[in-house]
């Protein structure tokens, strides 16, 4: 008979791996929102990277939209989620939600197609990857990873999979020979490879790690972070050159001064977020050194 940790483990990868796999129309992904739309109120959506699969991520950052909705003049967000990294950077590649909320190396691809910086989501120090193993796995050192298989949410995830695969460079191992690495589409289906020994390790970062802490507890107990990766800077929120300048301005405000309040420090908690900080598109400028000599040492981040 199964455990009942066991079975939530192997639905949540299941439900991780149709996430990635089921159909869904070009550019749409699930809007949640708790006021009515009004055709005197403009809508804009707000689109979050798949940090989360789209249940998780809507119970995360649906009181962040209701919060701002509360406080906004003359217009509301609505919440977007992605069933993966690719159906993510599709939508915005097209240019079709008005904010998102992409990792630092969707950031730079962002720019490119007219989105702006206007806050940084989470502290820099807590952008790091890490590998998360069984504790019973024998690992050591990261040289015991050759010949093994790793897991990561998606080759475009940065604290995730480039930072961990340079990680693993850094330290002897050619990431395109040594090890076999599967992306999975999702943070947590990273996670649970590694605990379910469908692989040698589960790349992930800090966010996602502690959510699952909470909500598997049972499995959590069976892994360990085994190594770390350097920090670098957090996740970006970002908006459309054509949105207006006054709703840009309050959004950008209403971000940075969450903190302020008792309400709005329980929902960073929910969002596994210490606060939001004043950023600009020059802020990321570190990225992009970093993403160029992973691409000249390791491999090209996106993969034809």
């Amino acid at each position: 008979m199964n455990r009942p940790g066991t079975t939530i483990a192997v639905l949540a990868l299941a439900l991780g791996i149709f996430a990635g796999c089921s159909p869904e129309p070009e550019g749409q992904g699930p809007q949640f929102g708790t006021q009515p739309a009004s055709q005197d109120v403009a809508t804009y959506r707000f689109a979050v990277h798949p940090l989360h699969n789209p249940a998780k991520l809507i119970q995360a950052y649906q009181p962040l939209i209701d919060s701002l909705n509360g406080r906004l003049q003359g217009a509301r967000l609505t919440l977007e989620a992605s069933r993966d990294y690719a159906n993510f950077e599709e939508k915005y590649g097209a240019r079709k939600p008005e904010f998102i909320l992409p990792n630092p190396w969707q950031t730079l691809q962002a720019m490119k197609v007219g989105y702006r910086v206007i806050a940084m989501a989470g502290e820099p120090r807590d952008f790091t990857g890490i590998f998360v193993v069984r504790r019973d796995s024998g690992l050591k050192h990261p040289a015991d990873l050759k010949g093994k298989s790793v897991s990561y949410p998606s080759s475009t995830a940065l604290a995730a999979c480039i930072m961990p695969q340079y990680f693993l460079h850094s330290h002897g191992i050619n990431v395109n020979t040594d090890i076999q690495n599967r992306y999975v589409g999702s943070q947590e289906s990273s996670i649970m490879n590694a605990y379910l020994k469908l692989t040698a390790a589960g790349a992930t970062w800090p966010t996602p790690w502690r959510a699952f802490q909470k909500e598997h507890p049972q499995e959590a107990a069976e892994l360990k972070v085994m190594w770390e990766t350097e920090s670098l800077i957090n996740n970006s929120v970002m908006v459309r050159n054509d949105v207006p300048v006054e709703v840009r301005d309050q959004v950008r405000a209403l971000l940075l001064g969450l903190d302020g309040s008792v309400e709005g420090k329980a929902i960073l908690v929910g969002m596994e977020t210490a606060r939001f900080l004043a950023a600009t598109d020059e802020d990321y400028d570190v990225v992009r050194r970093y993403v160029s000599r992973f691409e000249r040492e390791v491999r090209p981040v996106e993969q034809r």
